[in-house]
Formats: C-alpha cells, sequence, structure tokens
C-alpha cells in the first residue's frame, strides 16, 4: 500500500488493480485469521466487484469535476468516458459471470445458490443507474446506506443465503 501511495496510483489501469488487490488481501487475511477455505471463484467475484466500484468511482469523479478533475486526481487526465465506460461493461458481465459459477461450482456444494443471481444482476444495474442516471458513485458505502433499493437488495441476498445454506435441507 505504501507503494502505491507514493507511486502505483499514477500509474493508469494499475491504480484501480490495486484498490481492487486490497480488498482480495483483506478476504485472504480473514481466511488465514479463522482457518477457512476460500472458493477461487470467491477471489475472481471480489475482484471484479472492486474493479466495477472503483472504475465507477472513477467516472463519477470525470464527470463531477469535468475540466478540473486532474486537478483533483492526477491519473485522471489518463482516463475518459468511454474507456470508462466500455471497462464498466466488460466488468459488469465478468462480475455476473464468475458469481454464476460460483453459485454452480463453489464450495457450498448448493447450487441453490443459483437463485441469488438476479438479485446480484439487480444490485449491479441499480448501482450503475444510479451512476449514470442520478450521477452518484463517489461513494459506494454511502449508495449501500442511502438507496433503498440496494439496501434492500443486500438484504434479501443475506436471507436467501442463509436460508439455502442454513434452513433448507440438503
Amino acid at each position: 500500500m505504501v507503494l502505491y501511495s507514493v507511486r502505483l496510483k499514477h500509474v493508469v489501469l494499475l491504480d484501480v488493480f490495486i484498490i481492487a488487490s486490497g480488498f482480495v488481501l483483506r478476504i485472504l487475511a480473514g481466511a488465514v485469521v479463522i482457518p477457512v477455505m476460500i472458493s477461487p471463484w470467491l477471489y475472481l467475484v471480489t475482484i471484479l466487484m472492486s474493479l466495477f466500484l472503483a472504475l465507477n468511482k472513477r467516472r463519477h469523479e470525470l464527470v463531477l469535476l469535468q475540466e478540473q478533475a486532474s486537478n483533483h486526481r492526477q491519473i485522471l487526465k489518463e482516463y475518459s468516458l468511454p474507456l470508462l465506460d466500455q471497462m464498466i461493461t466488460i466488468v459488469t458481465a465478468a462480475t455476473l459471470m464468475a458469481y454464476s459459477l460460483y453459485t454452480f461450482q463453489g464450495p457450498t456444494g448448493n447450487h441453490r445458490l443459483m437463485i441469488t443471481i438476479p438479485l446480484v444482476l439487480y444490485g449491479m444495474f441499480r448501482y450503475l443507474y444510479l451512476v449514470y442516471m442520478r450521477m452518484e458513485g463517489g461513494s459506494p458505502e454511502e449508495i449501500l446506506l442511502r438507496d433503498r433499493h440496494i439496501l434492500g437488495t443486500v438484504v434479501l441476498f443475506a436471507a436467501a443465503v442463509i436460508i439455502v445454506l442454513y434452513v433448507l435441507p440438503k
């Protein structure tokens, strides 16, 4: 993270990949602390979802700050809206595919987790709606806590996972 703060945050694309890798490192650390195996699919979903959020945040900064964007964050002069839009499209599709494959092939052994796929898709689409139509996205944690649709989706997702994994018979 020190290397990021000093140099890598000024390297186009690496800046968002480093941010995303930080989330994967947190999951890895958690898996070490509470000795548990984590599916490689879950690592992939985490890095893709983190890239989704980081790219949308970069997009939000460009839209919000326009010509002054590079004064706020120097690396923003290396990005354009069309480039970010293409990367967001790719990451959105890849995240959904990786999550879908996790539900089919993940270590839970419970394919009924597939019922959560529409919730993940809706949550991502709702976030994109907020970024593109409401010009939000600068603070994902604020959106999570403020937007009733996303918050409701998270609650439904958690309930579905609990029911599938712990309530329904295997």
